[in-house]
């Protein structure tokens, strides 16, 4: 049996004999002979075992964090940076993710180096001073190369390393080009042990598209101790940094932060910000929704309006369209609304995306209110999820929904156990 094996560059696949394209990734001219590993072999001689280490002697460590000045950014930390921690920034392209890294470089007192792969320090400079930020305390170096990379900073001795970005850099340890899966994993490999031996803690900024594949950031999450992700839509000014894996923290907190001209400002009062204009009009409710453990107080707004080409109309922006299709199949035929001759659209406000159903009875509401063109009460707040026979069922944290609702003047709520189906919301509605 031959042991001769081909690895494709491109995807890691691996094939018994060489081919002109991987069947895996469908790219040309990618396989390549594998080399024997060195490290592995079949001979056990001069192998001692180790020493193992009782946990129940060791002395309770106590993390010393560095704190970054952003609380928005220390709340999904974890209370700050920890020494020697590798994290992960992950988002879409122009979503933040530079701006942010700058905005952090800048926080910390102590000397920071930047490495850039794809902007020379002039274009950093410039984005310094659009973001009106000194730059005292940053080393900037525009190299590629991950061993002059760490040999850098062994030299340079710095706080903090950001690495923008981890689709850049390469090692010449692995012969594919920079951006493939080995080579972003194998520099990925050679961070960690920098940050674990000198005890530097390093942010590396990866790129993602919406399936969250391109350039392996999804394949490094297993190895660095902290993943974040900026979200938002560019076109709206909010941004959300969530917490996806956090070995020093929880994963339950969530960073709000709102895209101006000098950079990421930091929104402490996200429910106000979000409600600050809010539509008088009909189709217009309001709900409480989780993300993390912070309470979000946002608008939903619904356009009914009447069918002229053949099939309605069903479109959302900011939350799950099947969702909302089942919702309107129960409005139809559990609250008898005729819908089947009406275009419906959902909105909702600030660019916000709603995955709880906690929102489910607020969007229903918005669809009724715009269907009979009555405006709803403006301290009226609807919280709760709708199920297929159109019963409206309780959601978690209903308390700290309605603590939050009742600091902005929300005191008209609907929600389970005071109503039990839809029916029961709708006849709340008219007699207001």
């Amino acid at each position: 049996m031959s042991s001769t094996l081909y690895i494709c560059s491109n995807c890691d696949a691996q094939f018994p004999k060489w081919q002109g394209r991987c069947q895996e990734c469908g790219a040309w001219g990618s396989l390549h002979l594998a080399n024997p590993d060195p490290k592995k072999s079949k001979k056990d001689s001069g192998i001692v075992a180790a020493d193992t280490i009782s946990l129940n002697n060791l002395p309770t460590a106590s993390l010393s964090r560095i704190k970054t000045g952003i609380s928005e950014l220390d709340r999904v930390l974890g209370n700050g940076l920890v020494p020697g921690s590798l994290i992960l920034l992950g988002g879409d392209p122009g979503i933040g993710k530079s701006t942010l890294a700058l905005q952090l470089a800048e926080s910390l007192p102590e000397k920071v180096l930047y490495v850039s792969g794809e902007e020379s320090a002039q274009q950093i400079k410039l984005r310094l001073e659009r973001l009106k930020l000194s730059g005292k305390s940053i080393d900037f170096l525009a190299e590629e190369n991950v061993e002059i990379i760490n040999k850098t900073a062994l030299k340079v001795k710095p706080q903090l390393i950001i690495i923008d970005s981890i689709q850049t850099v390469y090692t010449t340890d692995a012969e594919q080009e920079a951006g493939s899966i080995t080579q972003v994993k194998a520099c990925c490999v050679k961070f960690l042990e920098l940050a674990k031996k000198e005890n530097i803690t390093i942010v590396l900024v990866g790129h993602v598209t919406k399936e969250g594949v391109v350039a392996g950031p999804r394949m490094l999450e297993h190895l660095v101790d902290v993943v974040l992700y900026l979200e938002g839509d560019q076109y709206h000014e909010f941004r959300l940094l969530r917490g996806v894996k956090n070995r020093f923290g929880s994963t339950n907190e969530v960073g709000l932060f709102e895209m101006q001209e000098k950079g990421l400002v930091q929104v402490e009062n996200p429910s106000e910000v979000f409600l600050n204009v809010r539509s008088n009009s009909s189709g217009s409710c309001i709900t409480a929704v989780l993300e993390g453990k912070r309470v979000f107080l946002v608008e939903v707004q619904a356009l009914v309006s009447k069918t002229f080409f053949g099939y309605p109309v069903r479109k959302s922006s900011g939350f799950d369209n099947n969702r909302l299709q089942m919702l309107v199949a129960v409005l139809t035929k559990r609250a008898k609304l005729p819908l089947g001759t009406q275009d419906i659209h959902v909105n909702i406000v600030g660019g916000l995306k709603i995955k709880e159903p906690s929102a489910d009875l607020a969007i229903c509401l918005a669809i009724i209110s715009a269907f009979y063109d009555k405006v709803l009460p403006k301290n009226l707040m609807a919280i709760g999820e709708v199920g297929l026979g159109g019963e409206i069922r309780s959601v978690s944290r209903l308390t700290d929904r309605v603590k939050e609702a009742k600091k902005l003047g929300f005191n008209n709520l609907i929600a389970a156990p005071q109503v039990k189906d839809i029916k029961d919301a709708i006849q709340i509605i008219h007699s207001k």
